[in-house]
């Protein structure tokens, strides 16, 4: 699940290297951030799928969080949460991948399908050993993303399973003939196939997924692929470990490249960098702030590096980088079941949501799709149930307010900004959409200092702009079932447009995403 010591020290160096010293925060006064939005240098469009959610069988993270059954007295439909399924589809989610994470490679479809009365009992050995009773199978997840109007990501079990076992899971998903698994489908319920958008062969298979070498996965990989036909078509994705490896890239690419549409990297974001002492969720002072954010940052280069490397087999970039799982993980919620990752999710989340949306737009070319672990009540989850209650957090908020960049067209922003300890103070995100509105994000990671914000805007002719802030009296300031309400979006009105520039000021540690419209 992480990366070794040498990785991690290679990767800070490359990381303070490419940084402004972090003795030069502290004579920074609360000074201008300049910069220019290059409008006349369109790049790749953002694919949606890079706004993509992970859900895992993990604690509360699909039971009592996603699926009560048809039976709850919670509000449902179908045995999906009402409350739930309304907020995602605000969201607008693009992409679900399923059904994990680690569960993935201990997992047998079976297991989940026919009568849930008849379903077997498991034991969810990677997660704290838990019942798992198996109500959420394959068609709930189909269903639930077809309700949610998502494409799917499925992860198929390469660690305990068989190709034989993965082939015959996705015909039973996709197939439209009279085949005897196709029948069975439809005993099951479902007369019309499934479509399968991603499908993720194995999952971080250095670690959970297999303890396998990278050779041994790129020749599973490609028996795999091999055997399994799904109607439709799909994207095959190979996994990758956790972190970065060169090695294990530069391996599945010689072996397996020719037979994969994309490879897939994790990262998450622990504060201290140490995996078992993760840092709180909450309670924690600037220097654990700022440490966060640093850490997040890291992923860039990793990016950069698999980039390169993919290059190297794929110079017309054909082949598509996945983030299959990222965010933060800190040390569990006092008191709550050990192996459910239960943490609370504060404003510092939604910033972190924020700079890696900036950074995912910056290598939009390559990296196509990414998925936030978890989507509800697990890690950087966009949502918190309890019972019959349910809360957004500042992360769902981020979310929200990115939403106009998807499938808009990347523009290239240079920014000029003092430093917070050994990053930029000021991180951005600028974006055309179909209809030419022109899309601001601009993040202050200073918990402390306001911003002013002078961008050139060349070839822009409109005046009127609209924006949204999210911020917070605290750094740990967080959304509770009691005060739901302590970290949302407000109008933001400290923007101007005139001659060609944009002005604003940004509060300290906050996001301000900024639509500026065209004259018709």
């Amino acid at each position: 699940m992480h990366a070794g010591p040498a990785l991690r020290v290679a990767l800070a160096c490359l990381l303070l290297c490419q940084s402004l010293p972090a003795a030069f925060a502290a004579t920074v006064t609360p000074t201008a951030v300049t910069g220019t939005v290059q409008l006349d240098r369109p790049g790749p469009v953002i694919p949606p799928e890079l706004y993509g959610q992970f859900m895992e069988q993990l604690g509360t993270g699909i039971d009592d969080g996603i699926w009560v059954g048809p039976g709850s007295a919670i509000p449902n439909t179908r045995g999906y949460r009402n409350d739930v399924l309304a907020a995602l589809k605000a969201l607008k989610v693009p992409l679900l991948r399923w059904p994990g994470g680690c569960y993935a490679d201990i997992y047998h479809w079976r297991s989940g399908i026919g009568p849930r009365a008849q379903r077997p009992v498991t034991l969810n050995r990677w997660w704290g050993n838990k019942e798992e009773h198996n109500g959420f199978g394959t068609h709930e997840f189909f269903e639930f993303a077809e309700l949610v109007g998502a494409r799917t990501f499925l992860n198929v079990n390469v660690g305990t399973g068989t190709p034989r076992e993965a082939a015959e899971w996705v015909e039973y998903i996709t197939s439209p003939t009279n085949s005897t698994l196709a029948r069975e489908r439809r005993r099951n319920g479902r007369d019309a196939p499934w479509k399968i958008d991603f499908l993720g062969i194995g999952n971080e298979p250095n670690g959970c997924g297999g303890r396998m070498r990278a050779e041994w996965f790129a020749d599973q990989f490609r028996q795999y692929v091999g055997f399994i036909a799904p109607h439709g078509g799909t994207t095959f994705i190979a996994s990758g470990p956790d972190a970065t490896s060169a090695e294990w890239t530069r391996t599945t690419m010689e072996i397996a490249g020719q037979h994969l549409d994309a490879f897939s990297m994790h990262y998450y974001t622990l504060p201290t960098g140490d995996w078992t002492v993760k840092g709180p969720a909450t309670g924690f002072d600037e220097a654990q702030w700022r440490a966060t954010f640093e850490q997040t940052y890291r992923i860039e280069p990793m990016i950069r590096e698999q980039r390169a490397i993919m290059d190297e087999f794929d110079p017309e970039a054909k082949k598509a980088l996945v983030i299959g799982e990222w965010g933060t993980w800190y040390d569990p919620t006092p008191g709550s079941p050990g192996g459910w990752l239960q943490q609370q999710n504060s404003l510092r989340d939604g910033l972190v949501a924020a700079a890696n949306f900036n950074i995912f737009h910056r290598h939009a070319e390559r990296l196509r799709v990414a998925g936030i672990a978890q989507m509800v009540n697990v890690l950087q989850a966009m949502i918190l149930t309890d019972g019959p209650r349910m809360v957004l957090t500042p992360t769902y908020h981020a979310f929200a307010l990115y939403r106009p960049f998807q499938g808009a067209t990347a523009l290239p922003l240079a920014l000029h900004s003092p430093a917070y300890g050994s990053l930029r103070a000021v991180d951005g995100s600028a974006a055309r959409g179909a209809d030419g509105t022109l899309h601001l994000a601009l993040v202050n990671l200073d918990p402390r200092t306001p911003m002013d914000v002078s961008l050139a805007l060349p070839g822009w002719h409109g005046q009127r702009v609209s924006g949204q802030v999210l911020t917070a009296d605290a750094i740990d300031a967080h959304n509770t079932f009691d005060a739901p309400d302590v970290v949302r979006p407000a109008a933001f009105d400290g923007a101007r447009v005139a001659d060609g520039a944009l002005t604003a000021t940004l509060p300290a540690k906050s996001l301000v995403v900024l639509a500026l419209e065209p004259i018709d």
